[in-house]
């Protein structure tokens, strides 16, 4: 069997991995972990409510973050087969969104903001403050995997608060090295004992 699959406005026929047209894509890796049912029916309600099936590769990305807490590789492939695109299309998207983790990230996220505003006043501190105060790893996550911290973050719309983070998408502004640490030091306190990485 095979899916359509536009190509810079082509349509080519390309085999559909697993059970045919549309839907019956490898919905798991080959370990065994899948994406829900949930998952996979906001990815067909995403690909429904555009015009092109390009258009649903955010949410779609996002629907699967949202359930695995990052893209593991597999799911590239799983996204691609659902909106019936290549999986180097979808590929693209991912990486190039700071918004997407290719890795498992911490237990709450945590993006210092790095454009013209913050970075005037202070952000490289700030963050140069974090990294050295919870003693990250390479991918960015704290020995506990309580936290996982993005650097290279542009602008978060916050410029009159600057300089600023997020932590799970909500904002805190106006911040120093010190309170910016007592922020995530607040939020340490009130996770339930034994919940590092999601």
């Amino acid at each position: 069997m095979s899916a359509p699959v536009a190509v810079w406005g082509e349509s080519l026929e390309l085999p559909c991995p697993v059970g045919g047209e549309g839907g019956g894509v490898a919905e798991a890796s080959s370990s065994g972990v899948a994406l829900s049912g949930s998952t996979l029916a906001r990815i067909r309600e995403m690909e429904a409510k555009y015009p092109s099936s390009r258009s649903a590769v955010l949410p779609a990305l996002w629907a699967v973050q949202d359930e695995l807490g990052y893209l593991p590789p597999w799911t590239i492939e799983v996204v691609a087969g659902e909106l019936k695109l290549l999986p180097g299309d979808v590929e693209a998207v991912a990486s190039f969104y700071s918004m997407y983790f290719n890795h498992k990230p911490g237990r709450h996220v945590v993006q210092v903001c790095r454009n013209v505003s913050c970075g005037l006043r202070g952000s490289d501190e700030l963050l140069g403050h974090l990294q050295r105060a919870l003693g990250l790893d390479a991918e960015g996550n704290t020995p506990d995997g309580a936290f996982t911290i993005e650097g290279t973050v542009e602008c978060l719309g916050a410029c009159g608060g600057a300089p600023m983070m997020q932590v799970d998408r909500y904002s805190y502004e106006n911040l120093t090295p010190q309170t910016a640490l007592e922020v995530l030091e607040k939020i340490r306190a009130e996770m339930p004992a034994g919940t590092g990485s999601k």
